[in-house]
């Protein structure tokens, strides 16, 4: 499986970015898809998750009712939309596919940068 990430940049804070993971393979809607973000001397932190169907959506507490994740199986795709975005929002942000209840492959990441 191979998860390409795109939609990061850089946006002044307040502003919104739609960040998108496609993965390869015809398994995709299968299995539950998570992102992820790095901040700069910091661990990888969990940042929202949507199970296969979508009905299961979970968010950390720093992003819940500003970030919304979504999938659409038919295109292989999982997003992260981000609205009301603050500088603490930067990071690389990576995109996972979960098997056997851990996230086994995960994207090469895509910069956030969000200016004050």
């Amino acid at each position: 499986v191979q998860l390409q990430a795109s939609g990061g940049g850089l946006v002044q804070a307040g502003g919104s970015l739609r960040l998108s993971c496609t993965a390869s393979g015809r398994t995709f809607s299968s299995y539950t898809m998570g992102w992820f973000r790095q901040a700069p001397g910091k661990e990888r932190v969990f940042v929202a998750a949507i199970n296969w169907s979508g009905s299961s959506i979970d968010y950390a507490d720093s992003v819940k009712g500003r970030f919304t994740i979504s999938r659409d199986n038919a295109k292989n795709t999982v997003y992260l939309q981000m609205n009301s975005l603050k500088p603490e929002d930067t990071a690389v942000y990576y995109c996972a596919q979960k098997r056997l209840g851990s996230y086994a492959y995960w994207g090469q990441g895509t910069q956030v940068t969000v200016s004050s």
